[in-house]
């Protein structure tokens, strides 16, 4: 049976903590004025203590997380969050700052965090980071933010931001908001950039193009130095979406690709929680041009002592209340000294061992639109299944039969029945090689008897869910009524 509502199991009475009766002389009246208390009740549900635990408990047993199984959710990098983090976090120094306390009470915190700028920075090969923005797409927006400051500087107001058809959903969404106006440069045949289109596309007009490299069709875009090239002679900034920087840890960097301006994914490349929208990080690093516009207070130090400067005239301020998602860094840090330099490299060359392998057991089952060597991720396409009646979203709702979660579907756009699979280097090749004999499984299912992936999943207490129905009349509430 499905687990029922916690206020289904309400019963009137019942409590889950009792204390003895208050014998102090305690008026709630001189500590709270009157207006400010509740008139009436909170509708709260009434239970006891062990069925509120065992209620919580099975609905955590019912969840999928990394800790239970294997994510290859492409381009979200969903991979193991080594436990030593949480170890390292609630470190007293750490679990118990007060973001007001004095700079001078914070220095162990302030060096942390400064020193992970720098680490980020050489990684990136960008002259400065900034670790305030809290998420990718706010990383984005402050990109974005920062290319509009410093077109500003040079006297003009550009107009337009390019961004790829195969980029990520957040980008022309982030420039949106920054006030830009996008355009599209198509891919060719190859994947990538197509830079005939590029160059017809650019203007004076231009202000910044946003990539994606390794892009979302798991391909490295080999073009980078004719595609930078093209822009800057435009006098318009390459932005860098880090959201696939794991496949290059150590092999190359963003900066050396003339890239200008670009923002880490934290929560994906360097092994902090991830999903259910937080927690998350999305630092930002800069050019050395750039470096006079990112966000305010920056962190600095003295021979004496760290502190934060906000003496930055031309900075575009602050973009996060106080400094950033702490723990998330603290996090980053931690599982950047821990690999070290060649620990790093090892990430990206066995991401793309993992995904490589995946795609060469799979090609004979499935159509796979690119066939040169991929990246960190690959795709498949069901758009050959269609006379069977058959697309991504059945296969990926039928993956989860076996005991897996699906990977993204329908994504990148410009891929026909998309399945975006990534295999972060966390993953063992047992665990891969059972994803594999699952899909290649389904694969001969739909030959046999395509109606079994038509009422997939099977084995839940829920089966096929109308997602459409769930986003247009969404209601989270409850009445007791």
């Amino acid at each position: 049976m499905p687990e029922a509502l916690i206020f289904e199991k309400s019963h009137s009475g019942r409590c889950g903590q009792t204390f003895p009766a208050n014998s102090l002389d305690f008026n709630i009246n001189q500590v709270l004025p009157k207006d400010h208390q509740r008139q009436s009740e909170l509708p709260l549900p009434e239970i006891s203590e062990n069925e509120l635990m065992r209620h919580y408990t099975r609905l955590s047993q019912e969840s999928y997380g990394v800790d239970n199984g294997f994510y290859p959710l492409g381009s979200c990098t969903m991979k193991y969050n080594p436990k030593i983090h949480e170890d390292v976090v609630r470190l007293p120094g750490f679990s118990d700052l007060h973001p007001l306390q004095p700079e001078k009470s914070a220095q162990g915190a302030l060096a942390l965090l400064y020193d992970l700028e720098r680490m980020l920075a050489e990684i990136a090969g960008m002259a400065q980071v900034t670790l305030q923005p809290v998420a990718g797409a706010q990383g984005e927006m402050t990109g974005m933010l920062i290319t509009r400051a410093y077109h500003a500087k040079q006297g003009r107001q550009r107009k337009y931001v390019i961004i790829p058809d195969s980029a990520h959903g957040t980008n022309p969404a982030s420039a949106h908001l920054a006030g830009y106006t996008i355009k599209t440069v198509h891919s060719n045949a190859e994947g990538i950039i197509d830079a005939d289109d590029l160059r017809k596309v650019v203007d004076k007009d231009t202000a910044a193009l946003m990539l994606t490299n390794p892009n979302t069709l798991g391909l490295f875009e080999r073009g980078m130095g004719e595609v930078a090239q093209i822009m800057h002679e435009a006098g318009a900034l390459v932005y860098f979406d880090g959201a696939n920087l794991n496949a290059l840890l150590g092999l190359t960097r963003p900066g050396d690709m003339g890239c200008d301006i670009m923002h880490f994914n934290l929560h994906k490349t360097f092994s902090t929680p991830h999903g259910g929208g937080g927690p998350g990080a999305g630092p930002v690093g800069v050019g050395e041009s750039l470096t006079p516009f990112l966000p305010v207070p920056r962190i600095e130090k003295n021979k004496a002592h760290y502190f934060l400067n906000r003496d930055y005239p031309e900075s575009i301020g602050r973009v996060h209340s106080f400094y950033g998602n702490f723990g998330i860094l603290v996090r980053a840090y931690t599982y950047i000294r821990r690999l070290g330099a060649e620990g790093l490299c090892d990430i990206s060359r066995n991401t793309i061992i993992n995904a490589n392998y995946l795609k060469k057991r799979l090609e004979a089952a499935y159509d796979i639109p690119m066939h040169r060597p991929c990246m960190h991720e690959f795709i498949l396409s069901a758009k050959n299944l269609k006379p069977q009646g058959i697309g991504a979203w059945d296969i990926a709702k039928r993956l989860i039969d076996y005991g897996f979660y699906p990977p993204t579907v329908n994504f990148p756009l410009i891929i026909p029945e998309a399945l975006m699979i990534e295999a972060p280097e966390s993953e063992s090749r047992e665990t891969l090689d059972e994803f594999a004999d699952a899909l290649l499984q389904i694969r001969k299912e739909i030959d046999e008897d395509p109606e079994q992936l038509k009422n997939a999943p099977q084995s839940r207490k829920h089966g096929r869910i109308n997602e459409v129905r769930a986003a247009r009349q969404l209601n989270v509430r409850y009445s007791p009524s």
